[in-house]
């Protein structure tokens, strides 16, 4: 459940991210870490990738399983 939110959160930012690139033509992670190749950057790529692809999982669950437990 907690992994699920963090997911969320970090692939929002991560959208956040492309829609200022596509409207904008600005990169806040490379402004606000040090480019698109620091170290720190690439991290938060990385992460943020990650987080939308466990995103994925979310479409498939049976959340109404879940719902009936609580």
């Amino acid at each position: 459940m907690i992994m699920d939110k963090i997911a969320l959160v970090l692939a929002i930012i991560g959208g956040l991210n492309w829609g200022s690139i596509g409207i904008f033509g600005f990169d806040i992670v490379a402004f606000l870490f040090g480019g698109s190749g620091s170290a720190i950057s690439r991290v938060i790529y990385t992460l943020v990738g990650l987080a939308a692809i466990w995103c994925i999982s979310l479409l498939f669950r049976d959340t109404a399983a879940a719902d009936e437990r609580a």
